[in-house]
């Protein structure tokens, strides 16, 4: 059977439009706009830090939200870029241009594509909540350093990717502040946090750049600060032109290269996107068909490249503005890029006004949201072992490289995953008497003792038998006291699965036995450990008739060859 013959791809878009009416599309309608109006200045901001013109995070936002909301899994999902790719976007383009960004983009769109197709999306969403907090929080100190310089008016250039010698540069140049800037960016910061509490439709960062950009225009025209940097002065004039369909030329060399950084776009663009369908599903109740989402963040990345844009993912804050302002369809979303679409085509010279030091502000609350502390101040209380994991991933997200962070912290998930296994994976040893309803729900009048004669070893797996548990037991198995016994029963009535470690390990236990004379019986063996069972032979090993379906059977096997092997004594 085929992958894909098991996956449903049905986006949540196909299904709304079959019971679609006006009074969906009028909250959709609603919806739509105010999540289109919210997005601009985002989209733009976070193209800027990425380190790419503000047209591309446009371009982004209108590409990747379309296509995110018409072949996502997830009924109210916005797509576009979100400030969790900055901090590798911008590294990738430092260190392989603008056409290894595409590159990157392009390969992370193909891994989410699979990672959908092999069922991978309710795996991602167990990815421990330390890990995610860790790098988040990471990422947004790092989003709080890039918009020093801008925010302060420093007016530096060649500004160190690391983060220690970036903030070694800041000090360095403190003394040079630009007070106008610097109070574009203040009252831009006291405009978002005041909006809201006036009214909580209203989008902060829009009102405040409205007003902050117009000020300052209004006072250039009257000669004070003339000299603030805007994204007009930085990148010239910006023009509403589709950008051109571009090419991409891929060899094994290329891919090797940007393999790790394509890797990282996909994890982070997966954790993030199904995060923010999760938080969706809280909220409406309704249920994020995974896999499906996966695919569609894949599709969107990788159709943005051959535009220009950068990875798109699902955007938490924007999701939760298109769900209080009405929006419940795939429909919403679309109408968010159309709008986009719009501002793009009839509004671009007059986001060439905007000042540098309004869209640092606007960054800086956006790090702010994300730095999750007071998560991480309930965190405090949690078990040693989870804040350990958090701080080590906030560490290497901040000093090292997220690309590092994003590995390492999914070698720390598949190790923490794999301690509590074997925490809570038992391995019994009995002799002389067996109770055979120990561990059930059963009470103690209705238990079973069974009597188990001298020479049999009874041992009982309790959890799934692989990897990390077959060495425990093979290290049970040498540490046993007393005589080499004649019969050793393994018990594996609550293994779920058996790996092929675990089935070396059966064999090698199997086959040292057998050389010391030593019988080995399986008892309560589940449907699907058999048929693995099976597979590798262990039946023809140890004979049909020793794998036994219940203890009862193979005590009384075991007691019968015990009682032979005393009477030959």
């Amino acid at each position: 059977m085929s992958v894909t013959s098991k996956l449903e791809f049905r986006p949540k878009l196909w299904s709304a439009l079959r019971h679609y009416s006006m009074s969906k599309f009028q909250a959709d309608l609603t919806a739509g706009v105010v999540v289109g109006i919210v997005a601009l200045p985002l989209a733009i901001a976070f193209a800027i830090a990425s380190g790419v013109s503000p047209t591309v995070g446009l371009i982004t936002a209108i590409i990747g939200g379309f296509m995110v909301s018409a072949f996502g899994g997830n009924s109210v999902q916005i797509g576009g870029p979100t400030g969790a790719f900055i901090v590798i976007v911008y590294g990738i383009i430092a260190n392989y241009g603008l056409s290894g960004l595409a590159l990157a983009t392009l390969m992370a769109g193909l891994i989410l594509v699979l990672m959908g197709l092999f069922r991978l999306g309710t795996v991602i969403k167990f990815i421990p909540y330390p890990i995610v907090v860790g790098f988040t929080a990471g990422i947004a100190l790092t989003i709080f350093s890039t918009q020093i310089n801008d925010f302060f008016g420093l007016g530096l250039t060649d500004i160190p990717s690391a983060f220690l010698p970036k903030w070694g540069m800041y000090f360095a140049n403190f003394g040079n502040i630009d007070w106008f800037t610097l109070a574009v960016g203040l009252v831009t910061l006291a405009v978002i946090i005041i909006t809201p509490r006036i009214s909580k439709r209203l989008p902060g960062a829009l009102v405040a750049i409205i007003v902050v950009t117009a000020a300052v225009y209004i006072l250039g025209l009257n000669g004070i600060g003339t000299d603030i940097q805007t994204i007009g002065t930085r990148f010239g004039e910006l023009k509403a032109e589709m950008p051109r369909i571009q090419t991409f030329s891929l060899n094994i060399e290329t891919i090797n290269m940007l393999l790790p950084s394509a890797f990282t776009i996909a994890m982070l663009g997966a954790i993030e996107s199904l995060l923010s369908a999760t938080v969706a599903d809280g909220v409406t109740g309704s249920r994020t068909n995974t896999n499906t989402e996966l695919i569609g963040q894949g599709l969107a990345n990788i159709t943005v490249p051959f535009l220009g844009g950068i990875p798109v993912t699902g955007a938490i804050a924007r999701t939760m503005t298109n769900i209080t302002n009405g929006g419940r369809t795939p429909v919403a979303g679309i109408i968010h890029a159309v709008v986009l679409l719009l501002i793009f085509i009839f509004m671009m010279p007059l986001i060439c006004l905007v000042p540098m030091a309004c869209l640092a502000a606007v960054l800086i609350m956006v790090a702010y949201n994300m730095s999750g502390w007071r998560t991480i101040a309930g965190m405090i209380h949690a078990p040693k072992s989870d804040m350990s994991v958090l701080i080590v991933t906030f560490l290497l997200t901040v000093i090292l490289d997220l690309t590092i962070a994003i590995e390492i912290g999914l070698l720390l998930a598949v190790v923490l995953f794999l301690r509590r296994v074997m925490e809570n994976t038992e391995i019994r040893v009995y002799s002389q008497q067996l109770d055979v309803a120990e561990g059930t729900d059963l009470d103690a009048a209705h238990h079973e003792v069974l009597d188990v004669l001298p020479g049999v070893e009874v041992y009982e797996i309790d959890g799934p038998f692989f990897f990390g548990i077959a060495t425990k037991f093979e290290e049970l198995m040498r540490t046993t006291p007393g005589e080499k016994p004649v019969v050793r029963i393994l018990r594996m009535r609550k293994v779920p699965f058996i790996d092929s470690t675990a089935l070396h390990n059966l064999e090698i236990l199997i086959k040292s036995s057998q050389d010391d004379n030593i019988h080995v019986v399986l008892s309560g063996v589940r449907d699907t450990v058999r048929q693995t069972l099976v597979k590798a032979g262990i039946d023809k090993m140890i004979g049909e008739d020793h794998i036994c379906s219940h203890i009862s059977q193979a005590v009384v096997m075991a007691n019968h060859i015990a009682e032979k092997a005393d009477a030959k004594k």
